[in-house]
């Protein structure tokens, strides 16, 4: 990361004083120098006393690691982020602020700035974080959901990526009950866009929450970064499907690394999806079955119940209007038969799956999944 680009190292920064008085347009300023990380940063913070005076050496710093001609992160620059997080409606919420959550505060590389959109008293609330394959399947969705909406009752919040499949089926399944999205890229772009609508709900009634500018859509650098929030803001992550090459498998290392608990749903030995939730078991994590599982393992205490942030939450609003039967047209374009197969293969597993079950998963018309290879000819 850029945290050790200027030659800084740290343990540990619960012994930081941040100035609590000082211009949070400072902050953003030296966070956003070229070669400042989170690491240097409050690094940098500690030994100047305040990110003025630490600007004020960052050229001197650069030069000395033969860096010539550096130049710090021009006013001009915070000046259009803090007017882009106002357009949004975002809040800023700068590290020793009260509100900032406390288990990501002690992370080595905790964001100095983050930009929330949504309700920030969830950060005061116990958090568990639930990660777990783009591509799942039917099982895994329904799994990730159950577990949810049963850590979501037991008054957990739950924390994810916002990504499609296991992501966004916990987040449906916690909206009503307390949930955060981490972005990668800024808080107020949605990636995929198939989850705006899931993304409006979060906005009303759970938090979206990014270290990254306002308006920056996130490219592969900025996932494997954003991950170790989703894990540093929880006390646990629960991974359901993951193949053995996955975000999901950075997200559990930098939770071990932070001291996170990880907790993992088994799954088929034949089934790619599962290959990583196994090697995780193999490496020491916690297998889990069900809520209940969760519960023990965390020895969560039981609440006697947990009123929704809003009124209850018709999930099936958070997907896109399934659209009406039609007549079946004369021809169906190759390409549609395409996009119908790879959808059915994706929900599909080991274990059988219902003809019905897949049809609700998939949120099409029966006729579409019914007559899959209706060319018209």
């Amino acid at each position: 990361m850029g945290g050790y680009a200027l030659g800084f190292h740290v343990d540990t920064i619960q012994d930081i004083s941040h100035g609590k008085d000082e211009d949070p347009a400072l902050w953003l300023r030296l966070i956003r120098s070229r070669r400042v990380g989170p690491i240097t940063f409050h690094r940098m913070i500690k030994d100047y006393g305040g990110a003025e005076q630490a600007l004020a050496a960052l050229p001197g710093i650069a030069k000395a690691a033969g860096i010539d001609g550096y130049e710090i992160c021009p006013m001009g620059v915070v000046h259009h982020e803090l007017a882009q997080g106002r357009k949004a409606g975002a809040n800023m919420i700068v590290w020793g602020d009260a509100i900032y959550p406390a288990n990501l505060r002690d992370v080595v590389d905790a964001p100095p700035i983050l930009w929330a959109l949504g309700d920030p008293v969830l950060l005061a609330r116990p958090m568990i974080a639930m990660i777990g394959a783009r591509n799942a399947s039917s099982l895994g969705v329904r799994m990730a959901s159950r577990l949810a909406e049963g850590l979501g009752a037991a008054g957990q919040v739950i924390v994810s990526g916002l990504a499609r499949g296991i992501d966004a089926a916990a987040h449906e399944a916690s909206v009503a009950t307390g949930t955060i999205a981490v972005h990668a890229g800024g808080v107020d772009i949605v990636y995929p866009e198939e989850n705006a609508t899931l993304a409006d709900q979060i906005r009303d009634m759970g938090l979206r929450l990014s270290e990254q500018p306002p308006g920056l859509h996130p490219q592969s650098r900025h996932f494997p970064v954003r991950n170790r929030i989703v894990s540093g803001l929880c006390r646990a992550v629960v991974v359901v499907e993951a193949t053995s090459r996955s975000g999901s498998l950075i997200t559990a290392k930098a939770a071990a690394d932070q001291g996170r608990d990880v907790l993992v749903v088994p799954g088929h030995p034949l089934d790619a999806r599962a290959a990583g939730c196994n090697q995780l078991i193999r490496e020491g994590a916690t297998l889990v079955r069900n809520t209940a599982d969760i519960i023990e393992a965390l020895r969560i205490a039981p609440i006697t119940a947990i009123q929704p942030i809003r009124p209850h939450v018709n999930r099936a609003a958070l997907r896109p209007p399934m659209p009406l039967p039609g007549p079946v047209p004369v021809r169906r374009p190759l390409a549609d038969i395409s996009e119908v197969h790879s959808q059915i293969l994706a929900r599909l597993g080991p274990s059988p799956l219902a003809e019905d079950q897949l049809i609700r998963d998939l949120a099409m018309p029966a006729g579409t999944l019914a007559r899959p290879y209706d060319t018209g000819t």
